[in-house]
């Protein structure tokens, strides 16, 4: 039997604090009250071990073969202090690595957002016994756009109108945004919930939904420029915003890309993310990112647009990324990356840092460093003397493992700014339980792709203490 992976990463609320001696607990979704249940803790990196689960053959991925080319897990996290979570559904593919990162929210303190979300009825593997009522959080994860039943993008014009933005402030360039506001829904449904996700992290859950991780790399790179250039255009040109909406794009098919709050990614779709998150297709000769329109290519076609299908069948040609582009939107376009990426504070100097690079960028990283090892005690202290010497590229290599990077040793793009993430990931708990402003917003629990419009499920009033 074919076996895939699968690992669990538990922070804090949103930031990347790490939760250790949380219990998990994982199971088939459909294997009936007997299947087979793997306990699993996490270790002071808030790391479970990974582990290997069956999954279905490698060929049902390769080609729409009509089979679903994953297993499925559910799995229940539980920790003294935090509110539990519930997920079905965790995709699990053949030789691939599944990542499921687990957002807790901590039962008292600042940070608590309130939520008492009962479990309904059939949605999970688990015995109710066995589920309880401490399910504070329950995330359903749908299938893949590629074996789903999702709506038909609706095709629209390329090139937009630049609207007077509500910043009041014309953006000369595209800019890679800290956060996305993601609507859970079409654009005129107003009960739906909105999410604030981090940029990166939106564009790994896009490519987790809509692609399948086993294709070849050149693919996957494709796929991701053409999600990047789609995102980046919706903000540039303030899409949504512009036309009144709080949020800057939508998980409905029929209008933008797929998106489930706290679904699983994978590891090959997560290092190509790391790599490219800042580059974007555009016209020569345009500013604006290119609405980098696409269809599947099997049920839906799209002439003048990439087709997900097509883009494989390229790719298993040994195609680049670039050649695969080009094959469906034509060779007057070519990729940028951004100068600016907002939420960081020091942006990527332009060359990698080695072993023997000297200068106050390799002090940064290493003050970077040693406040991130104070959250993940087997990231060895450095010295910050701005020599990039043995230890500061085994405490890089510590790092890389444990965000899922090549351990390599060396500070590259993905590098730089994933330690730069993290920095600011860990430092803004103490950010925000400093702060004594408390806003009131409404909570609606995530919901499963079959029941986006279900006005039965509940809705919750809490304090955000920003």
């Amino acid at each position: 039997m074919p076996q895939g992976r699968l690992k669990v990463q538990c922070f804090i609320n949103e930031t990347y604090i790490p939760v250790d001696n949380a219990r998990i607990t994982v199971r088939p979704s459909a294997g009936g009250p007997s299947a087979q249940v793997i306990s699993l803790s996490t270790n002071s990196m808030g790391e479970s071990q990974t582990i290997d689960l069956e999954a279905p053959p490698l060929e049902y991925s390769q080609q729409p073969t009509g089979q679903v080319p994953y297993s499925m897990y559910d799995i229940r996290i539980e920790r003294e202090g935090f509110q539990s979570i519930l997920i079905n559904r965790c995709q699990v593919f053949p030789d691939e690595l599944a990542i499921q990162q687990c957002n807790l929210i901590e039962s008292s303190g600042i940070l608590t957002r309130m939520e008492n979300i009962n479990v309904p009825p059939n949605t999970s593997n688990f015995p109710q016994n066995q589920q309880g009522g401490n399910v504070n959080e329950i995330i359903n994860i749908g299938p893949n756009t590629l074996n789903g039943n999702y709506p038909e993008k609706i095709p629209e014009e390329v090139d937009k109108p630049l609207p007077p933005p509500t910043s009041g402030v014309v953006l000369p360039k595209p800019v890679v945004p800290e956060f996305i506001v993601v609507h859970a829904g079409g654009p005129n449904n107003t009960s739906a919930a909105n999410y604030k996700v981090l940029y990166k992290e939106y564009i790994k859950n896009v490519a987790s939904c809509e692609i399948y991780s086993t294709w070849p790399e050149s693919t996957i790179r494709a796929n991701v420029y053409a999600i990047i250039s789609f995102t980046l255009n919706r903000i540039y040109t303030e899409w949504y915003r512009g036309k009144g909406k709080n949020f800057d794009i939508t998980n409905s098919t029929a209008y933008d890309h797929a998106f489930t709050y706290g679904r699983n990614i994978f590891e090959s779709i997560s290092v190509v993310v790391d790599d490219i998150f800042a580059t974007y297709i555009r016209r020569i000769g345009r500013k604006q990112p290119l609405l980098t329109q696409y269809c599947d290519g099997k049920n839906v076609t799209c002439p003048g647009w990439m087709t997900q299908w097509g883009s494989k069948y390229l790719g298993d040609q040994g195609r680049t990324p670039y050649e695969i582009l080009t094959n469906f939107y034509g060779s007057d376009i070519e990729l940028v990356t951004a100068e600016q990426v907002k939420g960081i504070p020091k942006s990527y100097p332009g060359y990698d840092l080695i072993v023997g690079s000297t200068g106050p960028e390799v002090q940064a990283i290493q003050e970077y460093l040693n406040r991130i090892s104070q959250n993940y005690p087997l990231i060895p202290k450095v010295s910050q003397d701005g020599i990039f010497g043995e230890n500061t590229a085994e405490a890089v290599r510590v790092f890389q493992g444990v965000f899922n990077l090549p351990k390599t040793g060396v500070v590259d793009y993905a590098t730089w700014y994933k330690i730069s993430d993290i920095y600011v990931g860990v430092t803004r708990i103490a950010e925000l339980r400093r702060s004594t402003k408390s806003v009131e917003r409404i909570f609606i629990p995530p919901r499963s792709f079959d029941n986006y419009y279900d006005k039965t499920v509940p809705r919750f009033n809490y304090f955000d203490d920003m």
